[in-house]
């Protein structure tokens, strides 16, 4: 299973690096169909995603040191605490799009409230759900594993953001 996992990471960093993502002509995600001279599908966000996951889902084990034993359970926590985070990034989203709609449509102070109480709630919502996964989390891993995680977290989120900042910039129409 770890085999597995390798491989699927393995080919996550190299979609997201920019100068594969353009040597596969994917680098031109904005062009209309047939509007470049192949008709390559570009890689979906959902799949850049899964492939940073499952990235990020190799590198926790090797750097929490985490132990066949607890790999299985790890996995299923760790997902749930992504899924968690995918799903109230989604819907915080759509609220807030839906609230620039509504300013720009000159909605009654009443929606708008309306609209607002509607994010406070998934704002409370979200935070209970997040606890809940890092709890999950928590009783996979020792002390040391939980602070290393949290850690580790961080130092995705900066490697995540970096790979976005190269692919912009491998993207950008040249002069």
């Amino acid at each position: 299973m770890k085999a597995l996992f390798v491989a699927i990471a393995a080919a996550g960093v190299l979609a997201l690096d920019p100068a594969v993502v353009a040597a596969q002509g994917r680098g031109r995600p904005n062009l209309p169909p047939g509007a470049g001279d192949d008709a390559t599908p570009g890689v979906t966000p959902a799949e850049i995603q899964r492939m940073f996951d499952a990235y990020a889902l190799l590198q926790a084990q090797e750097q929490l040191k985490i132990g066949d034993d607890q790999f299985t359970k790890f996995l299923t926590r760790f997902k749930d605490l992504q899924q968690v985070r995918r799903q109230t990034l989604n819907e915080r989203g759509r609220i807030i799009n839906m609230l620039r709609r509504m300013l720009n449509q000159g909605a009654s102070e009443d929606d708008l409230k309306a609209r607002l109480n509607e994010l406070h709630e998934l704002d409370a919502r979200a935070a209970a759900d997040i606890k809940k996964a890092y709890d999950a989390i928590n009783q996979v891993l020792d002390v040391q594993q939980q602070a290393k995680f949290r850690v580790f977290e961080e130092l995705m989120e900066r490697r995540k953001l970096e790979l976005v900042m190269r692919a912009r910039q491998a993207n950008r129409p040249r002069l």
